[in-house]
């Protein structure tokens, strides 16, 4: 005979943004304070994550390459977007590290498995980006050996 399964707990109402203190803001007040924390993130990646700092350096140098390259438009935004997009990954996979880290620094295999996931975002993402520029900048250099 199948057993009944035990009946569930009552679900929480619904969510409503108004319960939530962080969301008050409209309009331009909305867009100023988001750029004003956004200001505040990049600062604070620079200062704090040495990884950041790498990858800033990286598009810093690399960067001149991409605006001077004969390459088209379209190559070149390839270029700077690669670029961009390793920060992004890096701060998304900086911000993982540091959830993990408030809920504990306690060894545990799902914390580590959270952030060995971010870390392989970030090598992907780095991997794209030396794929896209070796892609456009293999016919550049070519052409100026010969």
């Amino acid at each position: 005979m199948p057993s009944i399964p035990p009946s569930l707990p009552p679900s929480p109402p619904p969510y409503n943004i108004n319960q939530n203190p962080h969301k008050g803001n409209r309009g331009l007040a909305r867009a100023w304070h988001a750029a004003k924390n956004s200001w505040r993130g990049l600062v604070f990646a620079f200062n704090e994550e040495s990884a950041f700092r790498q990858e800033l350096t990286l598009a810093l140098v690399l960067s001149p390459i991409a605006i001077w390259a004969p390459v088209t438009g379209l190559d070149r935004a390839l270029m700077f977007a690669t670029l961009l997009l390793v920060l992004v990954v890096e701060l998304l996979n900086s911000s993982v590290e540091a959830a993990i880290d408030r809920i504990s620094f306690e060894q545990h295999d799902l914390s580590k498995r959270a952030k060995d996931f971010g870390s392989a975002a970030v090598f992907l993402a780095l991997l794209l980006a030396l794929v896209i520029w070796a892609t456009i900048l293999t016919p550049v250099v070519t052409t100026l050996l010969i």
